[in-house]
């Protein structure tokens, strides 16, 4: 059977990313490791980061079982030096960088004066340097080639003020501000930078949690006008739309994926 242009067209829309090079950090579990799946499923080559060296060796069998590309580096990208050895190991495994995901994360979610020094550093170190360093490290490749999507993972907290957040706020408040202060800086290279910001999602830390603390789930999802916590799927999606060339045109902003719980 002939394959008319409007097919080939379509062949090439359903894997978005084909050849394209995506650095995913975070990415040994949760959302991190559902984005991947998501981005290979659209034809992406994957580097994979995460402090768990173990849990990411398993995330990449699983992924390399799929049929997807796959490199995985190690470290704590809160260093400088790990993400310039993350970076190097992307290019020297395909080539190039076509993509980062600042998907590394996780706060330690308490009442403010709760907190002591070492947990409000976890959290911003987490968060905030992992997603400094890994920019500083991959735009000027990006901006060498002339081409690069940088999506980074927020917190739709930073919003509607989620009981609980306010240091996990601070830091994800700062990556928010990072992707727009950079967008502005690199829209002429052809850079785009966009934050996707999510409430509650079901991930397997939510769904323990809601095991030992149901109260507290319930609250944080109370605010969700859907009346439910996302799906990992959901926020995945937004993510490869993002690192896609279609969303040449947008930068910048900070998408919500949330079921309502801010808007506008």
């Amino acid at each position: 059977m002939s394959t008319t242009a409007g097919d080939q067209a379509w062949a090439s829309q359903t894997r978005p990313h084909d050849g394209r090079v995506a650095i995913v950090t975070g990415a040994a579990g949760g959302i991190g490791l559902e984005i991947a799946h998501r981005l290979a499923r659209d034809g992406a080559l994957l580097v994979l980061a995460d402090a768990d060296a173990s849990r990411l060796e398993l995330a990449a069998g699983s992924l390399r079982e799929s049929g997807a590309q796959v490199h995985a580096v190690a470290g704590d990208l809160s260093l400088e030096e790990t993400a310039q050895a993350l970076a190097a190991a992307a290019l020297e495994a395909f080539g190039r960088i076509d993509v980062l995901v600042n998907n590394a994360g996780g706060g330690v979610i308490l009442p403010f004066l709760s907190h002591t020094p070492q947990t409000l550093r976890q959290t911003i170190d987490r968060n905030l340097w992992t997603a400094l360093w890994c920019c500083r490290t991959v735009i000027p490749h990006m901006q060498a080639r002339g081409y690069g999507r940088i999506v980074n993972i927020g917190a739709d907290s930073v919003r509607n003020g989620l009981w609980d957040h306010a240091a996990y706020n601070a830091a994800k408040g700062g990556v928010h501000g990072l992707a727009t202060g950079l967008a502005r800086e690199f829209a002429s290279d052809g850079i785009t930078i966009n934050t996707v910001a999510p409430c509650a999602v079901n991930t397997p830390q939510l769904i323990e949690i809601g095991k030992q603390h149901p109260a507290a789930v319930e609250r944080f999802v109370s605010v969700i006008p859907m009346g439910r916590a996302g799906e990992m799927a959901e926020v995945a999606s937004m993510v490869s739309y993002l690192a896609g060339a279609e969303a040449s045109f947008v930068t910048g902003q900070v998408i919500s994926v949330n079921g309502g719980s801010t808007m506008l």
